[in-house]
């Protein structure tokens, strides 16, 4: 077999071995392998034919589809260097990343070439436009008019190596500014690698990519990509039909779900009485995922089907994972130890280190922290990101680099059990220090969302650190009146009292709805809800 330097490649190697069998389906038709390939190898001839070349970027904002996919494809064949902004960060934010990424080229809906132009998005630099779908913007090509330019012209055939940078993904800046995570192509190949072993994923499964950039592994993981028709920006709103009629149709048996769109389907799931056994495993992960999420998705399953939560981060995928099945490690989160992630996975390497708001200039043999101490989690190994682009304000502050490896602080804290498991207990940045110590949001809020009537909590710190009070924001899961909001919170102080971890924490403020991350409609927005919560204190 010829050695794999992209992703691209394994659409190739599929194209040659299966070239019949389906690739891919969707709402609007299926695509076997033979078809996407030559598909992605007549848009990569256009774009080529265009000036587009190795090390070119291209900001890509193309809805999840079959176009995604080959333009995606296209783009590591010919070596350029795809520049993903999630959209839902947010005008002001979309402009900065594409400021800081200076691409080149533009792929993007009508409706994002309409924007590009009217907001001046990477004006300086673009000189390749392309909009897809219907209506044409002033001098933009059409994404059909690149397909025919690229008939009859040679397919390219540059020298990828896998050291060289195949994407440049920014953060979601949920937790800070967006920064563009430099990926190569060998981290590509050696997260496919991951997941195909890590999970056992067998030749011929078919996957439900609820989160379509990972139908970009699927090839490589020979198996069909089924994209469901929804929102993809705003999971937790889905139709639950539209996933679970694929899933029973086409015989799904790998499905990738946010917290919050495993919550929704679920539910619909349980008053419905559905049930999905062709599913053999579900992943699920972008936020912490409640048990009492997982139990209702579980029951929609077969006896033999399991539900994976890996744990990563934008700039390494994935780093631990651990299955809903290992149930002993449950009452711990409602006791204040965390959430437990699982083991590493082999291959990857991972230390805790002491909390440090500091960067670290050099890797030290006595820095990991002994086993239940909690610390910032430090990752290393060939799915982990060396650097940033053209950030080295963050690679100072993120990176540690000696012994001729690069190790990522994570900015997540957590430490080791001693079975060696590793427990997630928040983000460094929202950890609230007060006189009396540290307090950490994960493990804090474990306690309280045992309560049957909350929805989900968030610890926050009101006032200046290290001399901040712990507040905990309350989203209940359904409308109450004051006289029993009232009780609640006597319900809930004395949970807290229960916990050294909690035992403090006295300042309890009932929230409408949680802002959110668009992507997952899970993931909490502390820093919003500190802003609140001081509001209310005054």
């Amino acid at each position: 077999m010829a050695e794999m330097r992209t992703i691209a490649d394994h659409l190739r190697a599929r194209a040659r071995d299966r070239p019949d069998e389906t690739a891919l389906v969707s709402p609007g038709g299926t695509r076997t392998y033979r078809e996407l390939d030559s598909q992605s190898d007549g848009f990569a001839r256009g774009l080529a034919d265009l000036g587009v070349e190795r090390e070119t970027r291209v900001a890509v904002l193309v809805v999840p589809g079959p176009e995604l996919l080959v333009v995606a494809f296209a783009l590591a064949k010919l070596g350029a260097v795809p520049v993903l902004v999630d959209p839902g960060i947010g005008r002001r934010h979309l402009r900065k990343c594409l400021g800081e990424a200076r691409p080149e080229g533009f792929i993007g809906t009508v409706l994002a070439d309409w924007a590009r132009l009217a907001l001046g998005w990477a004006r300086e630099t673009v000189r390749v436009r392309v909009a897809v779908g219907r209506g044409g913007v002033p001098g933009s090509l059409s994404y059909r008019d690149v397909l025919a330019r690229g008939t009859g012209k040679a397919p390219p055939s540059p020298a990828t190596g896998l050291d060289d940078t195949a994407a440049i993904v920014f953060t979601s800046g949920s937790t800070g500014p967006p920064k563009g995570v430099r990926y190569t192509h060998g981290m590509f190949l050696a997260q496919a690698e991951l997941l195909r072993t890590t999970y056992d994923i067998r030749e011929g499964e078919i996957d439900l990519a609820t989160f379509p950039l990972f139908a970009l592994f699927d090839p490589a993981l020979r198996m069909t990509t089924v994209l469901p028709a929804m929102d993809f920006t705003r999971p937790g709103r889905v139709d639950p039909r539209n996933i679970i009629g694929p899933i029973r149709d086409l015989g799904v048996t790998h499905m990738f779900g946010s917290p919050a769109l495993l919550d929704r389907v679920g539910r619909y799931g349980a008053t419905h009485g559905v049930r999905l056994p062709s599913l053999r495993r579900v992943l699920s992960a972008g936020a912490p995922v409640s048990d009492r999420v997982l139990d209702r998705f579980a029951r929609l399953l077969g006896p033999e089907a399991r539900i994976h939560t890996p744990y990563g981060a934008t700039e390494a995928l994935p780093v631990c994972s651990i299955s809903h099945q290992e149930r002993e490690t449950l009452g711990g989160t409602a006791e204040g130890r965390g959430v437990c992630v699982g083991k590493p996975l082999p291959g990857v390497s991972l230390a805790v280190i002491p909390i440090s708001d500091d960067p670290i200039e050099s890797w030290s043999r006595d820095l990991p922290l002994p086993a239940g101490q909690i610390g910032e989690l430090v990752v290393w190994g060939p799915n982990v990101s060396s650097a940033y682009f053209e950030r080295p304000d963050a690679d100072r502050q993120a990176k540690i680099r000696s012994d001729g490896l690069v190790r990522h602080r994570m900015g997540d804290l957590g430490y080791f059990d001693a079975e060696g498991r590793v427990w997630f207990c928040g983000r460094k940045s929202q950890r609230v220090r007060t006189t009396r110590g540290t307090l950490f949001t994960i493990p804090c809020e474990g306690v309280f969302n045992q309560h049957p009537e909350v929805r989900r909590s968030a610890l926050v710190g009101l006032g200046a650190s290290p001399r901040q009070e712990p507040a905990l924001c309350v989203e209940l899961a359904h409308q109450v009146r004051s006289a029993k909001r009232a009780r609640i919170r006597e319900e809930l102080l004395e949970l807290g009292a229960r916990t050294e971890a909690t035992r403090s924490i006295r300042t309890i403020l009932f929230h409408p709805g949680f802002p959110v991350d668009i992507r997952h409609n899970a993931k909490i927005f502390r820093e919003k809800l500190a802003v609140w919560a001081t509001g209310r204190r005054r």
